[in-house]
C-alpha cells in the first residue's frame, strides 16, 4: 500500500504544481487549478478467503475555473481510480474522483 506522502507527490506532479491539499481547513487560500483530497475509508482486497492487500480510499477534487481539466485524464489512467461525479460551485468546477491507493 502506497502512503499517503507518496499519492501527494504523484498528485503534486499530474497537476504540474503544488497546489494539493490534504484536508485543508476552511483558512487556506488555494490557488487554481488545484486538487482537494482526503481519506475516506479502507478497501480490502481478498484472494483463497483471506485479505492479500489492503488499499487507503480517497476521494479527490480537481477544482478549476475550467470545466475539463486534462489532470482529470491523467488520474483516471491510475490503477484502482474511477470517476464520481461533476459539480460546479462558486463559479469553479469540481470533478470528484476515487482512488484506491
Amino acid at each position: 500500500m502506497g502512503t499517503r506522502l507518496e499519492l501527494q507527490s504523484k498528485l503534486e506532479e499530474l497537476l504540474g504544481s503544488d497546489q494539493v491539499y490534504y484536508q485543508p481547513p476552511e483558512s487556506v487560500k488555494m490557488e487554481y487549478p488545484a486538487i482537494v483530497y482526503s481519506k475516506v475509508g479502507i478497501k480490502p482486497f481478498n484472494a483463497d478467503n483471506r485479505k492479500y492487500l489492503m488499499k487507503n480510499r480517497y476521494e479527490v477534487i480537481v477544482i478549476d475555473r475550467m470545466p475539463d481539466n486534462p489532470v482529470i485524464n491523467k488520474l483516471l489512467e491510475l490503477p484502482f481510480s474511477s470517476y464520481d461525479r461533476p459539480y460546479k460551485s462558486g463559479n469553479l468546477n469540481h470533478d470528484v474522483l476515487t482512488i484506491y491507493y
